[in-house]
């Protein structure tokens, strides 16, 4: 099962002996920051845990899986993400954070 938003918001407000709206309002902070900051085409790193990376992909032939047709796929920009060693590590059982 994935970790939801409502998830992280609890978590956050019971680590700091916080309210839940003061656990959201945090996470929406947190959450804001990092959008605006990937939209601007700005990485974003986390030590220990990882850096979104903002990517752009050129323009490139595609097919409609559907109708079997062939189309062009626009450019555009995509958010990568790079786990950091600290974390690969802890996922694969060689450590702990």
């Amino acid at each position: 099962m994935a970790l939801t938003k409502n998830d992280l918001v609890e978590q956050v407000a019971e680590k700091l002996d916080w309210t839940k709206n003061e656990g959201l309002d945090a996470l929406e902070a947190l959450l804001e920051i990092i959008k605006g900051t990937l939209s601007a085409g700005e990485d974003v790193l986390v030590s220990g845990f990882g850096k979104f990376c903002v990517k752009a992909k050129a323009e490139r032939k595609g097919r409609n899986p559907a109708t079997g047709t062939d189309l062009m796929l626009r450019a555009r920009r995509v958010v990568t993400f790079k786990w950091s060693g600290q974390l690969r590590d802890r996922i694969n059982g060689d450590g702990s954070l």
